[in-house]
């Protein structure tokens, strides 16, 4: 082995010479891993080498010799598993040595004394390497300038420590109180001032309304296991005016709307998990949406606490089918083509006759989405419905008109086929296109002989333009104009619709800063419940909502 040739280092404290051999061993992992590779691999195959010839008996008795290149050890070869750390330790750091006749015998056992020859051998390498690299770096005139300015501020040093050491404390406080290590809570709050105005509600008599003040709140606890999953837990409390009754139309409702007397309830309840990037997973236990499941394309209104102010306005009425608890499953939810299919049941809480999860009131759906960028996409879907009598009927769930609602009457029970197409259309930025169509085709279960068997046929449409920065940065101004649904033919005429209501939208969204949002919007029904006959109906709202 090479001589031992131990250095001190000038000026250095045993503290900052202990600092920089740790550092430089950190950044030469190579020699710690061959040095204790020689003392520990025996190799099964090395078992038959275990006694010592006299040749090598006569070898050991002379003294190894240093090398300059790994090349020189005849047994050694790039393929060895150890090749790169024995080649650093020979060519880089010249601690490595090897027996006279040329060889390194790496597969054999290591002797205590020659352990701690190697190891020496190395550490003195460290050793001169530490000297050289910090001899004009680190000078006695350099310490003495940091100790001086220790001591210059140490009263600064002392503040910095104990604000290090409170801060610690806080934020030890803070993890022992924090809600939860796997989950976040999220909340909404909407207060809305609004009214509803025209000369006459429909079925006749003023529309007498008055300005109302009433709010929304939604606290959304999410949890997750795996870091790809997502347990959600949504409790809600509102008092927000339906306009329906006052104005006699569902026509006029609010996106936002419902009442429950401001006491908390949990309004949904989900667990969404990837299966590899193949699937996403949805299960829904209650009161689920399919516009939370689906793309729906339309982004920039679809939230009923930052989207439109309108009921109609916020999505398709084709993800309103079904509700109640089910599954969505999406295939290649990340690819420019994917694929869903989902099914929802309303009653499957209750085990009695005619209910559960296949004997009731269900909603199952399938979406083909194409979509190559966030600057376009085309949606084509399809949902089979069932509704019976013992929940009520509600084709679009109170969205539209009533006879498109319950074309047959008197919640007859009825099944439905729903076809709809969305697209999205964003030239730029600060534009984005929406809008879809629809057609529905339903068929009545029962009634009696006079209605049992009836068919009706609905249509709806619309298109949206949003624009966002107009004005001042974050803001969108969204106009929305379409028909809501209609019943264009029936098999009982007195539920057809004759003419044909029209839906205008207008809104303006302006952030006050990262977590507050103004949004006055008007919403203008012409021909109400597809009559013309029925006056304009206006419902204005001025709409803030805060989220933290």
């Amino acid at each position: 082995m090479i001589g031992r040739n131990k250095h001190n280092f000038i000026g250095v404290s045993g503290k900052m010479k202990k600092r920089l051999i740790w550092n430089l061993l950190k950044l030469s992992p190579a020699i710690i891993a061959a040095t204790f590779v020689n003392a520990n691999s025996v190799l099964a195959e090395e078992v038959n080498q275990q006694v010592t010839t006299v040749a090598e008996l006569s070898e050991e008795a002379n003294p190894m010799a240093q090398v300059t290149s790994v090349s020189q050890f005849s047994d050694v070869q790039p393929t060895d598993w150890a090749f790169q750390a024995l080649q650093s330790l020979v060519e880089r750091y010249g601690c490595i040595a090897g027996y006279p006749n040329g060889t390194y015998r790496g597969n054999r056992a290591l002797t205590r004394y020659e352990f701690a020859a190697g190891l020496n051998a190395c550490l003195d390498r460290v050793n001169e390497l530490i000297a050289t690299a910090t001899a004009d770096i680190v000078t006695a005139e350099d310490l003495a300038t940091l100790q001086r300015l220790q001591e210059e501020f140490s009263a600064e040093l002392a503040t910095l420590r104990g604000r290090v050491d409170a801060l610690e404390a806080r934020t030890a406080e803070l993890e022992a109180n924090q809600f939860s290590t796997t989950a976040k809570l999220k909340g909404e709050v909407i207060f809305a001032s609004s009214n509803a105005f025209g000369d006459e509600a429909v079925g006749g008599g003023d529309l007498d309304s008055n300005v109302t003040f009433t709010n929304r709140v939604r606290l959304n606890i999410d949890s997750s296991f795996s870091g790809t999953d997502r347990l959600r837990v949504r409790l809600q409390a509102r008092n927000v005016t339906r306009y329906d009754d006052v104005t006699g139309t569902d026509m006029a409702r609010l996106g936002f709307d419902g009442d429950n007397g401001n006491d908390f309830e949990v309004e949904e309840l989900w667990y969404q998990f990837q299966l590899g990037d193949a699937i996403k997973v949805k299960i829904d236990a209650n009161a689920a949406e399919y516009n939370d499941n689906l793309n729906n394309f339309n982004p920039a209104f679809q939230s009923s606490g930052s989207g439109a102010i309108s009921r109609y306005g916020r999505f398709s009425p084709i993800y309103r089918q079904g509700g109640g608890a089910g599954v969505t499953l999406t295939f290649a939810p990340k690819s420019p083509i994917s694929a869903s299919v989902g099914y929802l049941a309303e009653q499957g809480s209750n085990p009695d006759e005619g209910f559960g999860v296949f004997n009731g009131s269900f909603a199952a759906i399938g979406q083909l989405n194409f979509q190559p960028n966030k600057k376009l996409g085309v949606g084509l879907t399809y949902a089979r419905t069932y509704q019976n009598n013992e929940g009520g009927v509600s084709l679009f769930d109170s969205t539209g008109g009533e006879f498109a609602n319950d074309p047959f009457g008197n919640d007859v029970a009825t099944t439905a086929n729903h076809y709809g197409v969305q697209a999205l259309v964003s030239p730029s930025s600060k534009l984005s296109v929406s809008g879809w169509a629809g057609f529905s085709d339903a068929n009545a279960k029962a009634g009696g002989a006079a209605v049992e068997g009836s068919d009706a046929e609905m249509f709806y449409w619309a298109a949206a333009l949003a624009v966002r920065d107009f004005g001042t940065k974050g803001s969108t101004l969204g106009l929305i104009f379409g028909q809501p649904p209609r019943v264009t033919d029936n098999d009982i005429a007195a539920r057809e619709d004759e003419d044909t209501s029209y839906h205008l939208e207008a809104l303006y969204k302006l952030p006050i800063n990262d977590n507050i949002t103004v949004t006055p919007g008007l919403l203008v029904i012409l021909n109400p419940e597809h009559n013309e006959d029925n006056d304009t109906i206006y419902v204005g709202t001025i709409r803030t909502t805060f989220k933290f």
